[in-house]
């Protein structure tokens, strides 16, 4: 399992590494293709490979009405790159003391005394530093005096389209969550605590589980087939979700309602890793509930059938 640190002060062993420096939100294909070339410098110069990445987001730092961004949170991400064989993450927490940080001292301080890297792997319209002065160009300017070198990794190109996380949220806030999963390599994926709601599915003969999506992007509001696992069980279980306001039921909050086929018990306060597989139905008002169910019924039969 990768080892997380929640700042620069790693262990030695880790020191002297191939350095990744990035988001990385969604680990989606793209950056799939950097890790792939990662692993290449790891075999041919035997180095560990790091990562650096920070949280909150800095983009979520800066403009705090960005509220729903994120395509995967911290543990996600820490799980999914230990499938990339990166040897250690480090999730630096993105405040206003970290956000002053000069270009040049973030070189010094942090990637030459600190981690000692040998290389450093950005993309080409990386910026770092206060006012976000730092650029690829004064990294590759002070390769020689810090004895690392830049790596900068062509973008990933898929129907004329540079592959990256802003393309996916796009995909996924439009509907086209197939074409999402596709770009991700895997099924996008919700996780969250299963809290107390208004009992309205049970009331109507569908109880659900009421997740918070907290942060996670905005998904088009609708409904989806989807499945789900528990946190240390592997088993899936199959169901239907809904994901938006509930406009029949005038709900004010955002939130993701699971219904779960073929299972009985409480999930109350358990961590639920929602995956999203086909998308039924954009949400829709009704004028009355039996109008609802007969939708329901409908909405059911499709989810049941997706593979």
């Amino acid at each position: 399992m990768v080892k997380h640190y929640y700042n620069f002060n790693i262990q030695k062993k880790h020191k002297g590494s191939i350095v990744l420096i990035g988001n990385f939100d969604g680990l989606h294909q793209g950056h799939q293709k950097l890790f792939k070339l990662a692993q290449s410098y790891k075999k041919k110069y035997n180095l560990n490979i790091g990562v650096i990445n920070f949280d909150p987001m800095p983009k979520m730092f800066f403009n705090k009405k960005l509220k729903n961004f994120r395509l995967s949170n911290v543990e996600q991400k820490i799980k999914l790159l230990s499938k990339f064989k990166v040897d250690f993450v480090i999730t630096k927490k993105f405040d206003k003391q970290f956000s002053k940080t000069k270009a040049l001292n973030f070189i010094i301080e942090i990637l030459s005394k600190k981690l000692n890297s040998k290389f450093i792997f950005v993309s080409n319209n990386f910026r770092f530093g206060k006012n976000r002065k730092g650029n690829v160009n004064l990294l590759i300017e002070n390769e020689k005096i810090y004895n690392y070198k830049v790596v900068k990794p062509k973008p990933l190109i898929k129907n004329k389209k540079i592959v990256s996380s802003s393309l996916i949220r796009n995909l996924l806030e439009n509907g086209f969550l197939e074409k999402a999963n596709k770009l991700l390599d895997r099924n996008w994926t919700i996780q969250g605590v299963v809290q107390k709601g208004r009992q309205v599915g049970k009331k109507i003969g569908f109880p659900t589980c009421n997740i918070d999506i907290h942060d996670y992007v905005l998904a088009k509001p609708g409904v989806y087939a989807v499945k789900v696992k528990r946190k240390n069980n592997s088993k899936y279980l199959r169901g239907i979700a809904n994901l938006g306001f509930r406009p029949t039921f005038n709900q004010k909050k955002i939130l993701l309602e699971v219904h779960l086929f073929n299972f009985s018990g409480n999930l109350y306060n358990k961590l639920l890793s929602v995956e999203f597989l086909k998308f039924i139905r954009k949400e829709k008002k009704f004028k009355n509930v039996n109008q609802l169910k007969v939708q329901i019924k409908t909405d059911l039969k499709i989810a049941k059938n997706t593979k």
